[in-house]
């Protein structure tokens, strides 16, 4: 694909780094939302803005064929933040591909909205989701799992406890996870897409069969660090809600384990739905997770994160 424009929300974080080198590298030119003066970039148009900012929101919009919604709030001290970060930036992100004649919107949700009711985050990611069906665009949703990979910090921790020699899991329970050079490249796929995967709810992963339990992939990290035997400890609900309220108060903004983050954990089933992984004729994993959790820790050593 050559000349077409794909405008980008979230372009400077985790999963939207990644997928915008992977829409380069297609031949997309990018219009990329951001907050911060950004470096020069072949095949990249920066544009000035926030989420809240329905200007900026538009001239990123402005004679794109595709628009990716990637950028969200994962942590926020309250309902209120959530619903703004996640439901109501949705809209306005919508508002503009509508005000711009841009028909084909592909919007990244989360594994949480299918449990609203156990926290703030899974409630607005919910939201954020009836928006998009609402719309009347033709749109994607993909509720991607817990995502690794180079430049992640959210499963950080969890890297660093395991080098330790130790891992301080949730409670039992069963997870699908996602390398993110394998989600960059369905983000990609599906801008490409403009019939098969209209109105289709995906929800992507490595191609575990059944997920990974939470020991499992712990000790899979093992593998990645060197370890060969990790003890694991699968910290009791009401234990992991108490250390929301710590780190919380430790971390205060910093906190990567809050209340609202527990109740999350705390589920025991973040598996994929079986039946709701996006066609093999559009998208499947290529990347052994063995050694894409190699990779991020070869990264995370390099950038002296572990």
């Amino acid at each position: 694909m050559t000349h077409a424009t794909l405008a980008m929300t979230g372009a400077t974080g985790f999963v939207g780094g990644a997928t915008l080198r992977r829409a380069i590298e297609a031949g997309w030119h990018v219009r990329a939302l951001t907050r911060r003066p950004q470096p020069a970039r072949e095949g990249v148009t920066w544009i000035a803005g926030a989420l809240d900012r329905t200007d900026s929101l538009a001239e990123m919009a402005a004679g794109a064929d595709v628009v990716l919604h990637i950028a969200g709030v994962v942590n926020a001290p309250d309902r209120a933040a959530f619903e703004a970060g996640n439901a109501a930036a949705t809209a306005n992100v919508v508002d503009a591909a509508r005000d711009a004649g841009v028909s084909r919107f592909i919007h990244v949700s989360s594994l949480a909205a299918r449990e609203p009711g156990l926290s703030d985050y899974g409630w607005s990611k919910e939201r954020a989701e009836v928006v998009v069906r609402d719309s009347g665009l033709d749109w994607t949703i993909v509720r991607p799992p817990a995502v690794f990979g180079p430049g992640d910090t959210e499963m950080l921790d969890l890297f660093r406890m395991v080098r330790r020699g130790i891992a301080l899991l949730p409670p039992r329970g069963r997870m699908s996870a996602i390398y993110v050079g394998d989600l960059a490249r369905l983000l990609v796929a599906l801008a490409a897409d403009d019939r098969a995967s209209i109105g289709e709810v995906y929800e992507p992963d490595d191609g575990t069969p059944g997920g990974w339990s939470h020991r499992g992939f712990a000790r899979a990290i093992g593998r990645a660090v060197g370890r060969a035997h990790v003890p694991t400890l699968a910290t009791p609900a009401l234990l992991l809600r108490a250390g929301g309220r710590i780190d919380r108060f430790v971390r205060r903004d910093r906190a990567k384990l809050t209340p609202d983050r527990a109740r999350y954990i705390a589920h025991p089933d973040w598996v994929v739905t079986e039946g709701a992984r996006p066609p093999a004729t559009i998208w499947r994993p290529e990347q052994d997770t063995d050694e894409a959790l190699a990779e991020t820790v070869r990264w995370y050593r390099r950038e002296g994160w572990l």
